[in-house]
């Protein structure tokens, strides 16, 4: 595809991806009553009203997503098929688009059962793994590359590139999983999930403009086609979801939302760039990992904790006797403390001694370094470093990275 084809496409992409926003600006007030009706709801923990709210309202955008790139799959293929030139007809590139929009639509299905079933978080590591096997099928039948450049200061030792065979794809279906549950997992305040997607979003659509004149000039194309309408339905949500929010959008739509992600990371050829827009979910990750495998104990919500009578929120905390910590745990504890990331507390209770510690997440984190807040500030504070680490990510892949790279 030549670059006026490529700009009359994604033109079209565009417009489509403004009407999908306007359609989902339109029609998810008019579901919020139906979603009430089927037990769809929940109740705001950091708010003193505790009125209804419909959750899982991240089905809306992603059936709105998907009709998008349903109606816009003959658009890139326009000229085989008015030419009737079938035997010049990508079919690669066909096979490629169907397999990641399956690939997303399995996720929002999964997505959706889980906020409906409140499935366990086993299953939650399992079902990414088992929607992006049509994505890794295809990747085998039309790429099959496994090879990695090596970054300069080990090419001495390893050559310039290694074939790192099916540990690629083990790579590539950790990528999956992790991009579903890191937006997952840093969540628990109103626009937050949403917006570190839109700001994510974004950051990647600039990534692939720059990268528009280069080599992989189609494969960037193939990420637009994916990521403008994911902004728009994104924008639209993000607009009922802003504090105070009118709408929870549940694990449909953070399963949604990194699976989209990691299909364009992988299809398109930028995994590692798309892991350096993910800087505040890596972190978010590492720190909650005590938390995540049990070294120290885990509640079933970390929400950082609502005082009613000055509308602020602050840290919270989960309280353990302190003979049941393992040995793993004390280590993670000793570290967090060393770099003042953790707040620790010691008390005697009957003779017991007892160890409180907040809640292991990036919001409590900033908690501890801001004070109470607003719950509005603290999600701008999170987002505002969420731009900041896309700005930090740009700077790694176009400067940074010619220290390793040629």
């Amino acid at each position: 595809m030549d670059l006026g084809d490529s700009t009359l496409t994604l033109a079209i992409n565009t417009a489509m991806s403004a009407v999908g926003f306007l359609v989902c600006l339109n029609i998810i007030p008019k579901f919020k009553d139906m979603f009430i009706k089927s037990n769809l709801y929940g109740v705001d923990m950091a708010k003193s009203s505790k009125e209804k709210i419909p959750e899982s309202m991240g089905v809306i955008c992603g059936a709105v997503f998907l009709i998008v790139l349903f109606l816009f799959i003959p658009v890139p293929f326009y000229k085989h098929l008015a030419e009737n030139e079938m035997g010049k007809f990508p079919h690669h590139e066909y096979i490629e688009y169907l397999a990641a929009l399956l690939s997303i639509c399995c996720m929002i299905f999964l997505g959706f059962a889980d906020d409906v079933l409140n499935l366990k978080w086993r299953h939650k590591l399992f079902l990414p793994t088992i929607s992006s096997l049509p994505l890794l099928t295809v990747y085998l039948v039309n790429f099959n590359s496994t090879t990695i450049i090596v970054p300069k200061p080990f090419r001495v030792l390893l050559g310039f590139d290694l074939n790192v065979g099916i540990l690629y794809y083990v790579y590539m279906g950790m990528l999956a999983v992790f991009c579903t549950n890191a937006i997952n997992i840093l969540a628990g305040i109103n626009g937050l999930e949403v917006g570190q997607s839109w700001v994510i979003c974004v950051s990647v659509l600039i990534h692939n403009f720059l990268e528009l004149g280069g080599s992989q000039h189609q494969a960037h194309v193939f990420s637009i086609y994916f990521m403008m309408p994911f902004l728009g339905v994104c924008s639209a949500l993000l607009y009922y979801n802003w504090y105070p929010s009118r709408v929870f959008v549940g694990d449909t739509f953070c399963y949604f939302a990194g699976m989209t992600f990691a299909v364009v990371a992988i299809l398109a050829h930028f995994s590692k760039t798309m892991m350096l827009f993910f800087i505040p979910q890596v972190f978010n990750f590492l720190y909650s990992t005590p938390q995540l495998f049990r070294l120290v104990p885990c509640p079933r919500h970390r929400l950082p904790s609502y005082d009613g009578k000055t509308d602020k929120i602050s840290m919270s905390y989960t309280k353990f006797k302190t003979k049941d910590l393992k040995l793993l745990g004390r280590l993670f504890l000793f570290i967090f403390k060393t770099f003042y990331i953790i707040d620790v507390k010691e008390t005697m209770e009957d003779g017991e001694s007892y160890t409180q510690i907040n809640n292991l997440t990036l919001i409590n984190l900033v908690l501890k370094f801001f004070g109470p807040m607003n719950e509005q500030y603290a999600v701008i504070i999170i987002l505002l470093l969420q731009v900041m680490c896309s700005a930090l990510a740009f700077v790694i892949r176009y400067y940074i990275a010619r220290l390793f790279y040629d």
